[in-house]
């Protein structure tokens, strides 16, 4: 496997069942001592059957418990420097308690970054490179994620369109064709409108490009190229809301490789926006 272990665990977490979240929480709190036990030991102290560890195992993508071993000793340091980010205390002060916030924002964007892949990240690219015009989709808070793409990716040489509106979404969806590139955002990858919004556009032939958390979700299985991001949950802000940042960024980073893949291009584009803003600062102070 690529991806770090603990993060492949964690982008498919909220898929597990309860035995097998239990089995979870205990490698990513116990990941030296799993590393060095054996699979009927770990079995008894979970009080689960061998056969149960084992297909968890294999859920992940290993070939069984020995290959996921070896796996997890190569990444014991990695796995071992984990902290869990604790919960804002009702006792912590104003400043302890941004200072998790921010703690809890860097975990977000270090794991992201680390299952970012150069091939996904040149696909996508050129997916939105070659495009007649890109779309950006999503509902409840990803649509505010959309919609701050949709704004950035304005300044850029590819047409771009964006609704907030559902049916409005699933209206553009439908028209989209094979020449086109359509984004989809949803934290879950489980929003039934969103899903609906990716069927239309991927019948139509329509491009794929899927920003979810979970990397098993029915949105990700629509994506030609998905990007994970990765959260921690703090109390009074959800797992959801920390993945923004992780979106943001990867959404940053899109749109700055496309620029310079399309620099003279981009330039043109960017003057061009600067012009007719500065014409209306101008036109204020009159």
């Amino acid at each position: 496997m690529s991806s770090p272990i603990h993060l492949q665990i964690k982008s498919m977490y909220n898929d597990f069942s309860p035995k097998e979240q239990a089995i979870a929480d205990y490698i990513l709190e116990n990941p030296s001592k799993v590393s060095h036990s054996s699979i009927s030991d770990l079995s008894a102290e979970l009080g689960i059957a061998d056969s149960t560890f084992f297909q968890f195992t294999k859920t992940l993508g290993f070939n069984g418990f020995k290959d996921f071993k070896m796996a997890l000793l190569k990444q014991e340091n990695d796995l071992t420097a984990i902290t869990i980010h604790e919960n804002v205390q009702k006792d912590d002060s104003e400043l302890v308690m941004a200072q998790k916030v921010f703690d809890s924002n860097v975990s977000t964007l270090t794991d992201t970054k680390k299952l970012l892949q150069e091939a996904d990240l040149k696909k996508a690219v050129k997916m939105i490179s070659d495009s007649r015009r890109l779309y950006f989709f999503g509902v409840g808070g990803s649509e505010i994620v959309a919609t701050d793409a949709y704004h950035k990716f304005l300044r850029s040489p590819i047409p771009v369109g964006h609704s907030t509106d559902y049916h409005l979404q699933l209206m553009e969806a439908s028209l989209l064709t094979e020449e086109d590139c359509a984004m989809f955002i949803s934290h879950s990858g489980k929003s039934k409108e969103t899903i609906h919004i990716a069927e239309a556009a991927k019948k139509n032939g329509a491009k794929v490009i899927v920003m979810t958390s979970q990397i098993n979700s029915p949105l990700a299985k629509l994506g030609d190229v998905v990007f994970i991001s990765i959260s921690e949950e703090i109390e009074f802000r959800s797992e959801a809301l920390a993945s923004r940042i992780a979106q943001l960024s990867i959404i940053d980073s899109l749109y700055v490789i496309l620029m310079f893949h399309n620099r003279e291009n981009a330039q043109d584009t960017i003057s061009k926006v600067r012009e007719v803003i500065q014409g209306l600062k101008e036109s204020k102070t009159d």
